[in-house]
């Protein structure tokens, strides 16, 4: 029988090295056991000393060599005996030469950091080396800091581990919990707080719909159990309406969403809580659109099942009560929707919890609602052209948009000031009310609203235009909707879908009765359509179709490969876009957001966008993987999938850990610099980075699903894509030649 010493000894063995050595910092900081040194005190030898007094007997020369410094270089587990606050301060002043809590290939330190040793209890040293190494000492050191250790015991394999493998884990363990909210008593305080609240009286705000009194009853009571929040509860009208939203900007407030029944732990009463959800980046606290899809495909990877589950009855309850899944849960939203993906992310948890008996439920109720949503958001007023019969992001709205900082529009509105004898400030209380009209203003903020819709704000492709356009990226998406739908039903349910009360909305009655035939029409109508209006068969790509000129856009993007992430190109369609389209997107880390050209010249007159040349994002990397695999495009997916996650590694390994919002993608050193419009998220951290970002967490994780294994190994090494391709070519050349 094996007795728990030599369990114990065996954990720690270098046998069983991932045992312990990469758990969750949480784990590994507040275990005691961990950090005790069991090496205990020693007695020292001085056989070194010895040995260099017969050299001197013997009259030769000592061996020039540093005695006990140096452990040996023999992999094994070896373990470092650290005082973290001692340690932290020294490391800091020697190696992070910039002073920004971080160090990076940009330090100008010797990158070279001595340590003692567990096995020696501390009397023997060993060096630590290189920028990676080094960074990841700061950050498990900031770590230990955090959880309050004065002495830790450190295994090499966090500072050595492949880059690869670090950031999965830390993306699995870290990242995705550091982004995930609940709205509920245990949040409100900070969370109802908005940033963007410019009135003279900003505090915690929450807006209930009127359709969810159990919600109002318990917001009320906080507000009166804990009058020091000063949290304010108010409930929404049933009819939601611009002019409503326009006035709601004087009181600006979160929004309620899903909430369950549980047990207090201390009452025993029941009591709601907050369903959860993942924002896109650390200084956010509400619901956010198409960020929370594109999150989802990551969370699925890790097995954060439930957590996607939570996110889809959240978009659930925002088409219930609000009438849309909207840009983000906050009350100047109310209008604005963002890209459409409910159907996809519903389906993909579904295969994930089919086995629980819920599972039906939560499809049928996911499918309901996107079916409300396409027909009152999406082929309705405003956003639906009648004549090519396509949709375009057109959300309503009254005023200048006031989630924006105060002084963001001062250079469009102050002509309109001088114009009528005011203050720019004076101007907007004025237009907003509605006392001043001016219709060209309107068409301004029509389209600027329109831009943020669409979830690429900004960029030239859409800039002062946008509401007019039938773009490729929403009708894709639609008609993933329409085929989503029409197998669901078919599929699933039989073939039929009773609509309940709650969702009948336009031609939808309740008790009505859908079929898969109806959607099939659909879908097959608005690939005519498409074809029609925004294939280019010349160009070998789709392109956007203003619906006022009555004309194709010539704006190259690279949502035309959404496309084949929705399966409306045709194979032939798909083959012409891979070799005419594809080339003028892919750049050194993955595909670009548009091509250089498309952009235009810019300066200081036309500053860059960040949805321009030379940015790349996430989402446009995972949907085009996704669409060519799709298509049987692997290999041209691997290869986009490596050139992203090499891009995403070389900048985590040489510059502290960094994961940030967006990059540019034609930078090989340093393309998590961005100098467009708002920076970039993720950028802003001390010591150790908590969070990443949303969607580029998603799209590394998502990404290893991608390329090979064989890829993978070749991204722990950094390799670059060149390198690698060119040694695959060689090996292949090899093989060519020994069997001829």
């Amino acid at each position: 029988m094996t007795s728990p010493t030599s369990q114990r000894r065996r954990r720690g063995s270098s046998e069983d090295h991932g045992a312990g050595v990469f758990d969750d910092a949480k784990t590994y900081y507040t275990s005691e056991e961990r950090h005790i040194n069991r090496a205990g005190p020693r007695t020292r030898t001085y056989s070194q000393n010895s040995l260099f007094q017969q050299f001197e007997r013997m009259g030769l020369r000592e061996p020039f060599r540093r005695g006990s410094h140096d452990e040996s270089t023999i992999p094994h587990n070896r373990k470092f005996l650290i005082q973290v606050d001692e340690t932290l301060k020294s490391l800091q002043a020697q190696e992070d030469t910039d002073g920004n809590m971080q160090i990076t290939i940009e330090d100008n330190g010797p990158k070279v950091w001595s340590l003692r040793t567990a096995a020696s209890a501390g009397h023997n040293r060993f060096d630590v080396r290189g920028t990676y190494m080094l960074s990841n000492l700061l950050q498990e050191l900031s770590l230990a800091k955090e959880y309050g250790r004065k002495q830790i015991i450190l295994d090499e394999g966090r500072l050595n581990e492949n880059p690869v493998n670090r950031l999965s884990r830390l993306i699995r363990d870290h990242f995705w919990e550091g982004l995930t909210r609940r709205i509920d008593a245990s949040s409100v305080e900070i969370a109802a707080r908005d940033p963007k609240d410019w009135t003279d009286d900003p505090r915690p705000r929450i807006y209930v719909p009127a359709g969810a009194p159990e919600q109002l009853e318990f917001y009320t009571k906080v507000a009166k159990d804990r009058p020091e929040i000063r949290l304010d509860v108010q409930k929404l009208p049933e009819v939601i309406t611009p002019e409503l939203v326009r006035d709601m900007n004087a009181k600006p407030g979160l929004l309620a969403v899903e909430m369950e029944k549980v047990k207090d732990p201390k009452t025993g009463e029941d009591t709601l809580r907050g369903l959860p959800f993942v924002v896109p980046g650390g200084r956010f606290n509400e619901l956010y659109g198409w960020d929370s899809y594109m999150e989802s495909l990551g969370l699925l990877v890790n097995d954060k099942v439930h957590l996607a589950k939570s996110m889809v009855q959240n978009f659930c309850f925002c088409i219930r009560h609000y009438g849309k899944i909207l840009n983000a849960t906050r009350s100047y939203y109310l209008c604005r929707s963002q890209p459409p993906f409910l159907t996809d992310m519903a389906l993909r948890v579904y295969e994930k919890i089919k086995h629980e008996p819920d599972a039906k439920e939560f499809l049928r109720t996911s499918m309901l609602a996107a079916i409300k949503e396409y027909h009152s958001v999406w082929v309705a007023e405003p956003r639906l052209d009648p004549v090519t019969g396509l949709s375009r992001y057109r959300p309503e709205g009254l005023g200048v948009p006031p989630e924006t900082e105060a002084g963001h529009f001062v250079h469009v509105l102050e002509p309109y000031a001088e114009k009528h004898g005011i203050t720019w400030q004076e101007f907007v209380q004025a237009y907003n009310s509605g006392t001043i009209k001016e219709p060209e203003l309107d068409e301004y903020f029509l389209h600027d609203r329109a831009v943020r819709e669409s979830g690429h704000d900004t960029s030239y492709r859409l800039e002062k235009v946008c509401a007019n356009l039938a773009t490729i990226d929403l009708n894709s998406l639609l008609f993933k909707y329409e085929t989503d739908i029409a197998r669901t039903i078919r599929n699933v349910f039989n073939d039929k879908l009773v609509i309940p009360d709650e969702f009948a909305v336009g031609p939808l009655k309740a008790g009505e009765v859908v079929t898969s035939a109806i959607w099939d029409r659909r879908a097959k109508r608005r690939k005519l359509a498409i074809d029609k209006y925004l294939w280019n068969e010349q160009q070998g790509m789709y392109f956007d179709y203003d619906t006022v000129k009555k004309e194709q856009c010539t704006y190259e993007s690279c949502t035309t490969f959404w496309a084949l992430w929705a399966g409306v190109a045709s194979p032939k369609q798909a083959a012409t876009m891979v070799q005419k389209a594809l080339p003028k997107f892919e750049a050194f880390g993955g595909l670009l957001s548009g091509t250089e050209e498309s952009r235009g010249v810019v300066g200081l007159e036309r500053p860059n966008r960040q949805w321009d040349y030379p940015y790349g994002w996430a989402p446009q990397q995972m949907l085009a993987w996704t669409g060519l695999v799709r298509y049987s495009f692997t290999d041209e997916a691997e290869r986009l999938a490596y050139k992203w996650l090499f891009m995403i590694t070389k900048a985590f390994v040489d510059f502290n850990g960094v994961v940030v919002e967006k990059y540019d993608v034609t930078r090989p050193i340093d393309p998590h610099r961005v100098d467009a419009e708002y920076g970039n998220q993720g950028l802003d951290f001390k010591g150790v980075a908590k969070e990443g970002f949303g969607w580029v967490n998603a799209s590394y994780v998502y990404g290893l699903q991608i390329v090979n294994a064989h890829m993978r190994r070749a991204l722990g090494t950094l390799t670059p894509y060149e390198t690698f391709h060119d040694a695959i070519e060689q090996n292949n050349e090899k093989h060519l030649a020994e069997l001829y």
